[in-house]
Order: C-alpha cells, then structure tokens, then sequence
C-alpha cells in the first residue's frame, strides 16, 4: 500500500520526474528536489508582523539561543496531520546569520479546496529573515509527501500571530516544479476581511495572539494583554523577562515587557486598530 513519501506509478511527483528525467535540459526546473522528497513540494514565503523592522525580519530568538531545536507546536496542543510532530532542526543551522537566519518555528497546513476546508497535511517549518520557508531538514522547499493529485489551500499559523489561508487553490503534483505561494506578496488574495496587515507593499501576519485563541484582544475575558503583565509577575508593570522563548514575546525579541520601549502590550493595541480598546481583531482561518 501507499505509505508517507513513497512515489507510487503514475504519481506525477516531481521527484519521480527527477528521477526519470536527470539527463534531459529542463532537469533543471526541478530544482534538486533531494531523493525521498516524494510528493508534493512548495516553496513559501511569509512575514510576522511582530519581528519586520525596516524591510526585513529580526533574528533575536535565534541570536539569543531561543529558538528550540524541537518544533514547538505539540507542546502548545497542535495535533499534526502527517508526520510533523518531534520535527528538529540541526544546530548547525541555527549558527547561519545573514537573510537566511532562522527566525522562528512556522506551521503550514494544506487543506482541502472547498468547505469545510479540512486540514489534509500539517507540516512544522523555519522561517527566515528574507521571508523563505524552510523544511526542518534544511531544504529551501517544503515536503507534505504524497497526496492525491488536485488543488488545495494552503494555510500558515504562528505561535503568536493570525493564522491566514490562501483564497485561490494551490496546484499540488501537476507543475514541472514545486510552486511559490508568497503569504508577503500584496496580490495575494486571502479567505476573510483584513486577514493580514501591511508594511508598505509587504503582507504580515497579525501579531498579538498572546492565548492562541484566534483573536486578538486587548480587553474583556481572554485579552492578551493581562498574560503579558502576569508573565512579568503581575504587580511591577516595569519588570522585564529576559532570555524566554514565549507566546507572551509577541515582536520576537526574547523578552516580555508590558511598558516601555520595545514593549508587547502595545502591539496588542495596535493590531486592534490603536483607537478602541474594547475592538477585536479575529483570524480568518475557519
């Protein structure tokens, strides 16, 4: 029987064509995909609202040594469809600076076409500075191993930021070379109202999901701005927690600070809209 990453007669799966084909010109629209890479594969772009400064992400949990070596996602009560769960990522990895420094663990979902949107595939990933995905092996693609062929949605989550998922299919198993879905690129078309926020003609993700609910408050039962002050310890509104790798750190710089420069609580304020406080915004995720 079919079983995860083997490539069956007549899958279409590019690495079958690599395999196929090596010796042909146009070999090379397949980019390497590495042996046992059957299946479906994508490159995939995103940004965090929390970590983009002056075009680009920052990189402080992994300069700060933060950035667990062990997906992070099965500890906060995500279940993975597929083999994701315990995914690593080689400490030699975590030693790169420069536009391919890892900034944070990424969960990327594909999911079926059409209502009610079922999750078919789940895989945990490493964004990067410039906003490339990256498989935890340390390949510049993805691998969701065998699916049947067809189009899905693609959805990307944060630990701390709305989840958003692609409006338009994604096409799986039928191109000549894994497809680029860009959660930054501002003509991409998004299910639901305002899924994303901008930097220029940057896309982000919405930060301030301190309780991983799907909503962003900043008042009322369940807000995400009392945590980031009881994170602190709850009296002193100055106090600051260096060195943590947190949901309550939400612009990803290894420290939770409820006032002050280069505080949490006010990007809560700001996702919101800034203006009033009892406003809240909701992932678009279904």
């Amino acid at each position: 029987p079919e079983t995860e990453l083997q490539c069956p007669e007549s899958s279409f799966s590019w690495i079958e064509c690599w395999n196929i084909w090596p010796a042909l010109d146009y070999s090379s629209e397949f980019l390497g995909i590495n042996v046992g890479d059957c299946g479906a594969n994508a490159y995939v772009r995103a940004a965090l609202g929390g970590a983009f400064e002056n075009g680009s992400m920052r990189d402080d949990l992994r300069t700060n040594g933060l950035v667990p070596l062990i997906e992070p996602y099965t500890g906060l009560g995500y279940s993975f469809i597929g083999p994701g769960a315990g995914a690593s990522v080689q400490p030699t990895r975590l030693a790169v600076s420069g536009d391919l420094a890892i900034v944070d663990w990424v969960v990327l979902e594909i999911r079926q076409i059409s209502a009610p949107y079922t999750v078919v595939r789940s895989k945990p990933a490493l964004l990067l500075r410039n906003g490339s995905i990256h498989d935890s092996d340390g390949d510049p693609y993805v691998n969701f191993g065998v699916l049947p062929v067809g189009s899905y949605r693609m959805a990307i989550r944060h630990r701390n930021h709305l989840g958003v998922m692609t409006l338009g299919p994604v096409l799986l198993e039928q191109s000549p070379g894994p497809p680029v879905i860009d959660f930054r690129f501002a003509g991409t078309v998004f299910g639901g109202a305002l899924a994303t926020t901008f930097s220029g003609f940057t896309r982000l993700l919405w930060p301030g999901d301190a309780t991983g609910d799907g909503q962003v408050k900043y008042t009322g039962t369940g807000n995400d701005r009392d945590p980031i002050l009881q994170g602190i310890g709850g009296s002193l509104p100055t106090a600051v927690v260096n060195n943590v790798y947190s949901p309550l750190d939400i612009n990803l710089d290894g420290s939770i600070r409820y006032t002050g420069a280069g505080n949490d609580r006010d990007i809560i304020l700001q996702t919101i809209g800034g203006s009033v406080p009892t406003a809240v915004r909701q992932q678009q995720l279904p």
